[in-house]
């Protein structure tokens, strides 16, 4: 008996309730909140009150935010002169820049004198960004800003006319089944004169927008790459406040676009993190995998050992998540009738400086002013022109135009990439009269594994090397069991006949999470079959991503369910 669809459900509990705004803002993230903060601004600066509102679905603000972090204030310091007297949580400046090419015994680190702009972190900051979340949702209240932590934007609503109207949040106390249990509670529809979009990378519900208005045609594929993230707290005798290090190489093959960090916080903590660009083609290739390899390095396990060789320093949080490495050329149209997109949900992450907070704070408060304005007319549900022209005349336009062939220049390998970087930026200075071309999505490149050489991982030690399960234990990831999983297939065939058979099943591979595996099918001997874990689902979106036949669609679970990514 199939379960019952959501339109089922509304004609038999319905309608749900609604609640009205000036502005809905769906994403309670640094270009979520900066939006919402903007508008505040904005109106009590002319003694008006305009109404904003913004849903957050996980548990808190900052819960499912995960970062590097290097911040660049700028925005920030746009949006609050005062950010310090405030209290942001801004406390360690980088002291230092290293560049390291790696092999798999070897180094060679870039003399700083040759770093190209984009590689220079003076005057940024190493950032726990859930922490910036926070505060940022803290001085968003203060200016009367609503915040609905635990409330997951399930569905975009439209008028008659086609605009967006607003979103709803997702039902509760569904069974796994679909069916309404005992603990039934339907969503509610939040309106708005304007609703903002600030999902973070591929937000499930701007994903549907940018097809409905078909916002990206024209324009590059766009393409991401998978971060996976650790917290260590390490001997303060090699603990160096301040200093960063980027890595390239090994444990990836040339061919492979990817990179790691290590970067010293404050008290003693390091954050070691590994990106895999998720355009690989080998369908054996696990990120994960690479990432505990990479943490065996001589130059990066040195951090977390003794004089002895002893792993003595310990971890203490994990996360992963997808993030955009798509450029300046792959931006979608980013407004529609009654609406917009910020931040990542765009695609307005500067992939060559791996920074995205900062955009994300310039976007919002960009699509902020638009909607203000918009709003002091008496407009609504109309096109926000005024944003996109904003944008094209401002400091982050000319920083990612400038930077806009950075990853493209990879696809000829590592070392002809960093060469034409190099002389493109440092020589250059970012005008190179043409612009390299993005054709094919990341799900495109995955070759048969017939074609491809197997991985041999070694396995994890548990004190430096670890495996899936024990590290999503302490990124505090929790849902509600008895819910319809979240991670759906359009065709549940499609994982074995095709997944599995023509590329070795590749999502049980480039999950962080162990979220899929191939198990014994017991109702049919000798066959296997996909399980999937959702429980396990730290809400990286790398599945909706990288899945070759597009057959995997990552959508809400309940509100507050996921991470909890605390102090990352």
């Amino acid at each position: 008996m199939s379960s019952m669809t959501n339109q089922d459900i509304l004609h038999t509990y319905g309608p749900r309730e609604s609640m009205e705004y000036d502005v809905v803002v769906v994403g309670g993230g640094p270009g979520g909140l900066a939006t919402a903060i903007r508008i505040k601004q904005l109106a009590a600066s002319f003694g008006q009150d305009v109404s904003v509102v913004v849903l957050e679905k996980g548990s808190e603000p900052g819960a499912h935010i995960l970062s590097g972090a290097i911040m660049d204030p700028q925005a920030l310091t746009e949006l609050f002169p005062d950010w310090q007297e405030r209290g942001a949580p801004l406390h360690q400046p980088v002291t230092d820049d290293a560049y390291v090419f790696l092999g798999e015994q070897s180094s060679l680190r870039v003399p700083n004198m040759f770093l190209p702009p984009f590689a220079q972190n003076h005057g940024n900051y190493i950032v726990r960004l859930g922490d910036v979340t926070k505060w940022l949702a803290e001085q968003a209240e203060a200016l009367g800003v609503e915040i609905f932590p635990g409330f997951a934007a399930a569905e975009v609503l439209y008028n008659d006319d086609g605009s967006v109207k607003g979103v709803a949040t997702g039902n509760l106390g569904l069974g796994k089944d679909g069916e309404p249990t005992g603990n039934f509670q339907l969503g509610m529809e939040l309106l708005g004169k304007y609703t903002i979009f600030a999902e973070g990378a591929r937000g499930h519900l701007g994903k549907q927008v940018i097809a409905r208005y078909r916002l990206d045609a024209g324009r590059d594929p766009q393409s991401f790459g998978l971060g996976i993230k650790e917290l260590w707290e390490i001997d303060p005798a090699r603990h160096r406040p301040g200093f960063v290090m980027h890595t390239a190489g090994w444990p990836l093959d040339s061919k492979t676009y990817g990179g790691a960090f290590l970067y010293h916080l404050e008290g003693n903590k390091v954050a070691l993190g590994f990106v895999t660009g998720l355009g690989y083609t080998n369908p054996y290739l696990s990120p994960f995998e690479e990432f505990q390899r990479w943490k065996t390095h001589p130059n990066i396990r040195w951090y977390l050992e003794n004089d002895r060789g002893e792993v003595t320093a310990k971890r203490l949080s994990y996360g992963a998540r997808a993030i955009n490495a798509s450029g300046i050329n792959s931006l979608p149209r980013f407004v529609f009738p009654g609406g917009a997109l910020v931040g990542c949900d765009a695609g307005f992450l500067n992939v060559s400086r791996i920074k995205g907070s900062h955009a994300a704070i310039k976007t919002g408060m960009l699509a902020g002013e638009a909607a203000y304005a918009a709003l002091a007319e008496g407009r609504q549900h109309d096109v926000l022109d005024d944003y996109p022209a904003a944008f094209e005349a401002s400091w982050l336009h000319a920083e990612l135009h400038k930077d806009r062939n950075f990853k493209n220049w990879f696809r000829y390998g590592l070392s002809v990439g960093t060469l034409m970087n190099g002389f493109e930026q440092f020589v250059l200075r970012g005008h190179m009269p043409w612009t390299l071309r993005r054709t094919k999505a990341d799900h495109e490149y995955l070759r048969p594994a017939a074609e491809c050489q197997p991985i041999d991982y070694p396995r994890p030690d548990g004190k430096l090397t670890f495996d899936r399960l024990s590290s999503v234990f302490i990124s505090s990831t929790n849902h509600e069991e008895n819910q319809p999983a979240h991670l759906t297939l359009k065709d549940a065939s499609v994982p074995v006949q095709v997944n599995l058979a023509q590329y070795a099943g590749p999502e049980q591979r480039y999950c962080p999470a162990g979220v899929y595996e191939f198990v014994a099918d017991e109702a049919q001997a000798g066959s296997q079959r996909l399980q999937i874990n959702a429980q396990n689902c730290v809400h990286c979106k790398t599945c909706d991503i990288k899945d070759p036949t597009q057959n995997i669609v990552w959508v809400t679970p309940e509100g507050g369910g996921g991470p909890n990514y605390a102090g990352m």
